[in-house]
């Protein structure tokens, strides 16, 4: 039989406006006849959340889950200010506790060994906190949270392929394979008046549904550091040498996870000079501040490196009957900036706003519900526009491997030195606090321009004529880096 998790409701809660009759009916419908008005595949950040969210409203909701042991990842560790923000919206702020997570503050990027201190910006004369810990830890949280609302039913089995109406096309549900006894499967049938895809970032649903292919421009490589002193405590460290970034943030008591960044053919971590040993050892370590070394060192010698793929996939209107594609299914990002949960959270925040029944009375309404994720997919540019281009952005120049790029990483740099708004609006931005696309432009374009400025500033008398054209070039790379993701954004 199925692992299934349920909580049959004992009395009407104030967050479920069903009656406890109609309550245990719709538990029988989940349970007996595997019938849902929703069934979303995939019980991580966007998947669980929903189930709450929606489940909250009065909907029955079944969640599939391939294994519910927790899950071990290098990424999805930092939660941004404005993600931790949606998530008290959703009433899941009690995730973030009991699982030894860490407060962050703001980021320290350390330049070729010079620092500068990046806090978040004060708003409403609070300081605005991040919050950093093991994904898994985090995970099992949003999991204990679904598997406690009356209107969810959790189980724990295989999505397969969607089942569909052959004469519409319109999604009827999920074709799962569940494990029973003695090590065999059987098939499982799960239906739903819309079926939510949430499976992350190696989705197995995307590839038919989903117009865009993901582009993996680079690799983290990932080590866990024990007892690690950090130049800037409770703080993100984002570390600039001549290699690619290095990503280093708290998130345990005694633990840090240092990220290293390595695009593919980088030249130090080709096979013929050592592979990514060999960049770790001659590139990286040399570059970190002194205090971390000796705990890189260390994590290093202990061998347990891994890896994950760094993704870049651009969002598309839900256009299929029945489907919704949701979470990194949908769309994904550099996670250098760690935008991707609150991206999320707040993906989750707008489309049950948007499904609501005053808006939604019922699901079946397969037109109207179309309607609402187009709204979805427009309304949503506000704060996943801005975190998407930014975390793009960025990587570009702190991955910087020519000239040009070379400068306008400088001209970064040095902007976030003169403190204030320089600093303000772009981690306001990063930190999902600011939700306006032009601030994004304009602190984009004020970099490049500070770095041509800079580039003129400092070249010798005699080089001041070559300074003025190299500053074309700097400019048209700012432009080439941004309006391309910019035009991605903009599509439909």
């Amino acid at each position: 039989m199925p692992m299934i998790f349920d909580r049959t409701p004992s009395s009407a809660s104030e967050k479920q406006p069903l009656l406890a009759e109609d309550g245990h009916l719709h538990e029988e419908r989940r349970r007996l006849h595997h019938d849902a008005d929703v069934v979303i595949i995939g019980a991580g950040v966007f998947g669980s959340a929903a189930a709450v969210a929606l489940a909250r409203q009065g909907r029955s909701v079944i969640l599939l889950e391939k294994s519910l042991k927790m899950p071990d990842r290098i990424v999805g560790e930092l939660l941004q200010p404005g993600g931790v923000q949606a998530l008290k919206e959703l009433g899941l702020e009690d995730c973030l506790e009991g699982i030894d997570s860490v407060a962050c503050f703001g980021y320290e990027v350390i330049y070729y060994g010079q620092g500068v201190d990046i806090p978040y910006p004060a708003t409403n004369n609070k300081k605005p906190e991040g919050r950093a810990f093991h994904h898994g830890r985090f995970i099992q949280k949003l999991r204990e949270a679904a598997m406690m609302e009356p209107n969810v039913t959790v189980v724990e089995t295989e999505a397969k392929d969607l089942i569909r109406n052959g004469w519409s096309g319109q999604v009827l549900g999920v074709e799962c394979l569940t494990k029973v006894e003695n090590e065999k499967y059987e098939k499982d049938y799960y239906f739903g008046h819309v079926t939510l895809v949430a499976d992350g970032y190696a989705s197995k649903f995307r590839k038919q549904n989903h117009p865009h292919t993901p582009q993996v421009r680079s690799k983290f490589f990932a080590l866990e550091l024990i007892d690690a002193q950090l130049p800037l405590p409770q703080h993100g460290h984002v570390v600039l040498t001549e290699g690619p970034p290095v990503l280093l943030y708290q998130i345990g008591t005694h633990e840090t996870r240092a990220l290293i960044d390595v695009p593919e053919g980088l030249p130090s971590a080709s096979v013929k000079n050592g592979g990514i040993k060999n960049h770790l050892q001659n590139v990286v370590l040399p570059s970190l501040p002194e205090c971390v070394r000796p705990s890189f060192k260390a994590a290093m010698d202990q061998g347990k490196l891994r890896s994950m793929p760094n993704s870049f996939l651009p969002s598309s209107t839900n256009r299929i009957p029945g489907l919704i594609i949701a979470g990194d299914a949908l769309n994904m990002r550099h996670p250098l900036t760690g935008g991707g949960m609150t991206v999320a959270f707040h993906d989750v925040v707008l489309l049950s706003k948007l499904l609501h029944p005053s808006n939604v009375p019922e699901l079946s309404s397969t037109k109207l519900v179309l309607k609402q994720m187009k709204a979805f997919h427009w309304q949503r540019k506000n704060w996943a526009a801005v975190i998407n281009i930014l975390a793009l952005a960025l990587y570009a120049l702190f991955a910087a491997d020519d000239s040009a790029l070379k400068a306008l990483q400088l001209g970064c740099f040095r902007y976030f030195q003169r403190g204030g708004n320089c600093v303000d609006g772009p981690v306001g931005l990063l930190a999902g606090i600011i939700r306006q696309p032009l601030v994004l432009v304009y602190h984009f374009f004020a970099v490049a321009l500070y770095a041509i400025w800079i580039r003129f500033c400092e070249a010798p008398l005699y080089l001041k004529p070559w300074a003025l054209i190299s500053s074309v070039a700097i400019f048209y790379k700012a432009c080439i880096v941004i309006f391309p993701y910019i035009w991605c954004e903009l599509r439909p």
